[in-house]
């Protein structure tokens, strides 16, 4: 199995599980190797807990255990997201839209390919963000590469 299809799977997998106890699946990253881990990101509108990461844990410590897909042993990480969240999709950016984001660009949109700034509305294909001088930018959803929440101190 490759590990797109592995990570695929584990998705599967747990995404019911962590959305039973009224959580999000932010992220799961998975790395194999000597020191296998398998890292679970959650989330919730108030923020997670301690309690929520142990809960989490040991229900998906429970499942993985019983449909063993992991074909050696491994780390099993259940965590916040942080304050610096990846954002996902169109419903991430209407849900922090006021926020202060980073957000990265597969190709140039107005000759720039990393954005800082406020979150503004998200149209159906796009989300608006204000620069640093106030400037405003709308930018593709599908050109986007990689967000997240951006704290600054």
């Amino acid at each position: 199995m490759s590990p797109e299809e592995l990570k695929a799977k584990l998705h599967h997998l747990v995404e019911p599980v962590i959305e039973e106890h009224g959580l999000e699946l932010v992220r799961l990253d998975f790395s194999s190797g000597r020191k296998a881990h398998l890292g679970i990101f959650i989330d919730k509108a108030d923020g997670v807990t301690i309690a929520d990461c142990e809960t989490v844990s040991r229900a998906l410590s429970d499942l993985l255990d019983a449909y063993d897909p992991i074909p050696q042993s491994y780390i099993l990480e259940v965590s916040s997201p942080g304050v610096e969240r990846p954002l996902s999709g169109k419903s991430d950016f209407q849900r922090y839209r006021g926020k202060m984001a980073k957000v990265y660009t597969r190709e140039p949109v107005s000759g720039k390919k990393s954005f800082q700034g406020k979150i503004g509305p998200t149209g159906e294909n796009d989300v608006e963000m204000t620069l640093a001088k106030g400037e405003r930018i709308r930018i593709p959803l599908d050109k986007i590469s990689k967000a997240h929440l951006w704290f600054r101190p």
